[in-house]
């Protein structure tokens, strides 16, 4: 097989607009698999909610998790990297979410924390219900044990548009990247999809002309550019199909089979 590590985004691209995983990439994955081409999922979500679909589509191997801030493998739990930030760094942003009701949320590799967990609005219990995850108690900063590896914000999407104008005047500090319409991550500035899939690759032994990426948003054009073979789903925005080598069918089109098929298993 041509390529030897296939990195699949989650949300958008291997699952459907509503949240499925379908039958026929879950089949177009496992002949990838029976093929001797290593599966790792690349994504925005934490382990804890990334790792169930590896363990459904019967993967061992690694989630690279965070927007790639924490590399998991599945098997043990064990995180063999991250990019831990400067949590002190984002009090001014704490600050401007709270002045503006902007919800937000803190993230461990493995653990969640967020203001006011007793009084979440509607709309932040069901996106944390929808996503799988509960957030804890946020602490100060001073009682954390692990590295803060992301800081997410989650608001309507134009609020987040004037968030971001304003927030780039701020300087460079944190790599902010908008994951979604309604989600924008601040990580460490090495911290990408690129340069976790990049480190994996080199660990495995695996060329870079030998990666294949399939994505759909502006989180995922790092590993879109980064591996030899980088296939957009066509429900992307027209900057992220630009950054592509190829396009595939939407997400609800099973176009993560079409690109399988076509690249890995032809």
């Amino acid at each position: 097989m041509r390529y030897k590590l296939i990195a699949l985004d989650v949300d958008g691209t291997l699952l459907n607009d509503d949240h499925q995983l379908s039958t026929e990439n879950k089949e177009a994955i496992a002949e990838v698999t029976r093929q001797g081409g290593q599966i790792v999922l690349c994504t925005g979500r934490s382990p804890q909610n990334s790792i169930p679909f590896m363990e459904e589509l019967g993967l061992s191997g690694y989630v690279l998790s965070h927007n790639g801030a924490a590399t998991v493998a599945v098997e043990d739990r064990k995180v063999l990297h991250q990019y831990g930030m400067d949590a002190r760094g984002l009090d001014p942003y704490i600050a401007y979410c709270r002045k503006h009701n902007i919800h937000f949320d803190v993230n461990t590799a493995f653990d969640m924390y967020a203001d006011n967990v007793e009084n979440l609005t509607k709309e932040a219990t069901f996106m944390y219900e929808h996503f799988r995850i509960m957030p804890a108690s946020l602490p100060a900063w001073e009682d954390f044990r692990e590295p803060i590896v992301k800081f997410t914000v989650f608001t309507q999407s134009d609020i987040l548009d004037e968030a971001q104008r304003e927030w780039a005047a701020w300087g460079g500090q944190y790599n902010i990247l908008r994951s979604g319409e309604f989600f924008v991550d601040f990580m460490h500035p090495e911290a990408s999809k690129g340069n976790a899939l990049k480190k994996l690759a080199e660990d495995l032994g695996i060329a870079q002309e030998q990666v294949l990426s399939i994505g759909n948003y502006y989180n995922d054009i790092s590993m879109l550019t980064y591996a030899g073979m980088g296939i957009a789903v066509d429900n992307s925005p027209v900057e992220v199909k630009a950054a592509a080598n190829a396009i595939t069918g939407s997400n609800n089109e099973h176009g993560v089979r079409d690109a399988l098929v076509k690249y890995c298993l032809s």
